[in-house]
């Protein structure tokens, strides 16, 4: 294992050298300036398998560093190591995960032998993933011809209760089943839709879908609410509330089945339109979620200012939560604002049954995630509920 060292404080350098070689890692580079350390990596990134990176350095600092790191494409793992307060140190850590990095973890001076230990004791592997590489961007006559030949399908996540396992919901998912390419994601063609004024009829495509499924489901048994997002480019168009409520009609389903959940992905366009749009669904008993709370442009003016009925936590605040005192501390206050609002809680990201225990203790009143379930067609469904049932029972006890 080939590491590089990069602190400007000489004690901790030796000592830092010191701990790795009595932990077997004799191949360390140590240097004292990020610039000197860019430079070897620009030359050959694959030389080094590992980087301990200080974050507070003079010249060029360790959020500075983690940005060439990612320039260079680097596929080595980091570690990040400083004297800082924890929440800046886990705020880099982040950084550097969204740049894709392999971060193993992060140390605070002063390391002791136990901490490094617990990291490398048993050995790191570098990180053999190849680059990354972002999904392949269509154009917008080929996402208008997907909506206008039926190329886009509906998946549904499943949402339950936490307090009794209830099978209450779903979140309608669109995907391109497309020809060549297989099935492509939302992210790969929604921000093309909504560039290129085609974001209208790719919701009222998903939305008429997602309404004759919850038809289908009625008639078989399930009463469910099914949830749709829309994005703020559909909200500038005063007759949308008429659309949907026709749509509804068409599919002879009820308006209290529909929840329309509203990312704020960009800036509204005309915040008037949108507010009158918001307000009058609401009046015709259609269900509002903001949704993602917390995050893009979300925030209490909206929870002020829309009749929002549920409020949706981010999965960036909910999984691992009770290991990050930030997040738990965001995640308590959230609940505590929906309650006193009088909001139904929603939380997404639900991972694991630590996540399930951690948010059924803070008395959030949903969950979704892939510990209930992952997205599936819509006929897919009711196989699922045969099998939640006996999960149903060991999750929440009489």
């Amino acid at each position: 294992m080939r590491f590089l060292l990069v602190d400007d404080e000489a004690f901790a350098r030796h000592l830092l050298i010191h701990q790795l070689g009595r932990l077997g890692f004799t191949d360390v580079t140590a240097l004292e300036r990020g610039a000197d350390a860019v430079e070897i990596l620009e030359r050959d990134p694959s030389a080094i398998d590992i980087v301990l990176l200080d974050l507070q350095m003079p010249e060029m600092d360790g959020v500075e560093f983690v940005r060439h790191l990612a320039r260079i494409r680097f596929q080595g793992g980091v570690i990040l190591i400083s004297g800082e307060d924890a929440r800046i140190i886990e705020t880099t850590r982040k950084l550097a995960a969204a740049h894709r990095l392999n971060v193993h973890g992060a140390l605070h001076k002063p390391v002791t032998p136990e901490q490094l230990q617990a990291l490398l004791g048993e050995g790191i592997r570098p990180n053999t993933k190849s680059a990354f590489t972002p999904g392949k961007s269509y154009p917008a006559a080929r996402v208008r011809q997907a909506i206008a030949e039926g190329e886009l399908m509906n998946f549904y996540q499943p949402k339950v209760e936490f307090a009794t396992g209830k099978f209450v919901g779903v979140e309608t998912l669109v995907r391109w089943k497309h020809p060549d390419d297989g099935m492509v994601f939302p992210d790969q063609f929604i921000t093309v839709a909504e560039e290129n004024d085609l974001i209208d009829d790719l919701t009222r495509v998903v939305l008429a879908g997602a309404l004759r499924q919850a038809r289908l489901w009625e008639d078989a048994g399930l009463a469910l609410h099914v949830a749709v997002n829309v994005s703020m480019a559909n909200l500038s168009s005063l007759d949308f509330p008429e659309y949907v409520l026709r749509a509804i009609a068409e599919a002879g389903v009820s308006k209290g089945r529909l929840v329309l959940e509203v990312t704020e992905s960009r800036l509204m366009n005309n915040a008037l339109a949108a507010l009158d749009i918001l307000t009058r669904l609401r009046l015709k008993h259609i269900g509002l979620s903001i949704d993602d709370f917390g995050t893009g442009h979300s925030s209490l003016a909206q929870l002020r200012d829309i009749p929002f009925d549920e409020l949706k936590l981010d999965r960036g605040f909910v999984h691992g939560a009770m290991h990050d005192p930030s997040n738990r501390a965001i995640l308590e206050a959230n609940l505590g604002l929906a309650r006193q609002l009088g909001m139904h809680s929603v939380a997404e990201g639900i991972e694991d049954r630590e996540d399930w225990d951690a948010l059924r203790g803070l008395h959030c009143d949903v969950a979704q995630g892939y510990f209930i379930a992952r997205p599936m067609p819509g006929p897919a469904i009711a196989d699922w509920v045969r099998e939640w049932e006996p999960r149903r029972a060991a999750l929440c006890p009489e």
